[in-house]
């Protein structure tokens, strides 16, 4: 496994972002959703592996996920100091008109909820799911602030949204002294490429971590060789929005043949495409089999060539952006 700074920080993660999202309760999620019992072998093989960063979300499972990720990475590391955990807030948990958003009274009650769950006294990446139309973003930058300076956040990321906000965020934090965000996580694998326009170039400017989400396009890149429905994508009404669109078919046969000629699986390709970007830290993995595992794992050692990761890109048709 190989560790890197993340972004501009002091702070050192693996390659490979294990996702938690996986990982909770199927009666409070989806039926792919593994319980604890059936999470903690691919946990504990990930972290064999040497992945030490791993992500989850308030949201997951109605916070089973982070209830799942608290339990299993107490149990497989020795210290709290030897993995960086990373969750996010946003969507709403529960049922009360401020149990969404980010109100500096739902960031407040949020964050506290999650540490009980995590079972935990900080998080080392605590991220705003999605931005928030109907809160000022001085609100939730100073409320984001506090936190760190609590103690109950070590640093502070954001995902999926536009650039133009982004860097308000970032200056808004900037002008008053506050916490800026030292990582994106955002959509971005072979069949969306449209964070090349202008986040990605953001991110890289200002030394900010990318941290991609769906690095398989929710396993469409996964299964390249041999397209079908799984478990998962049966009921994803995303997959439809997300892909589908011109140059797609091309990507996947690309994929496909490249694997076959490396002889190894089309995840490994598309993960090691990712990972050879300019910017990016570590793609957030999810695992729901043991080669998912190892796919994700293998991909940090496989080197494709320029012409490689040429040819995997050249297909590639602009779509709208879509967060």
């Amino acid at each position: 496994m190989e560790y890197v700074r993340l972004g501009s920080t002091g702070m050192k993660v693996s390659r490979v972002c294990l996702g938690m999202m996986s990982y909770g309760d199927p009666a409070r999620w989806q039926d792919w959703a593994l319980d604890e019992e059936h999470s903690e072998p691919l946990v504990r093989k990930a972290a064999e592996a040497g992945v030490t960063f791993f992500d989850t979300a308030d949201v997951y499972s109605a916070g089973a996920s982070e209830e799942v990720t608290g339990n299993l990475l107490r149990k497989i590391f020795p210290r709290r100091e030897d993995y960086v955990l990373a969750t996010k807030v946003f969507f709403p948990v529960g049922q009360a008109v401020n149990d969404a958003g980010l109100s500096r009274k739902h960031i407040h009650a949020a964050i506290d909820a999650s540490l009980r769950r995590l079972g935990t006294d900080y998080v080392d990446l605590y991220q705003i799911h999605r931005w928030d139309d109907h809160t000022p973003i001085e609100e939730t930058m100073e409320a984001l602030h506090d936190l760190v300076k609590a103690g109950k956040v070590r640093y502070i990321g954001a995902s999926s949204m536009y650039a133009w906000q982004f860097a308000k965020a970032q200056h808004v934090a900037g002008v008053h002294d506050w916490t800026r965000f030292v990582s994106m996580q955002n959509h971005y694998n072979l069949l969306y490429r449209e964070e090349e326009r202008e986040m990605i170039p953001l991110c890289r400017d200002q030394g900010v971590g990318v941290i991609p989400w769906s690095p398989l396009a929710r396993g469409l890149l996964a299964r390249a060789d041999a397209p079908g429905e799984t478990t998962r994508s049966g009921v994803d009404g995303r997959i439809e929005q997300l892909y589908g669109g011109p140059g797609d078919a091309a990507v996947l046969a690309r994929v496909a043949e490249t694997a076959a000629e490396r002889g190894v699986a089309p995840a490994q390709v598309a993960l090691a495409w990712l990972l050879a970007q300019p910017g990016v830290t570590a793609p957030i993995v999810g695992a729901t089999k043991e080669r998912h595992v190892d796919d994700a794992i293998a991909a940090v050692e496989l080197s494709l060539s320029d012409k490689e990761l040429a040819y995997l890109a050249e297909p590639y048709q602009a779509r709208p952006v879509v967060h």
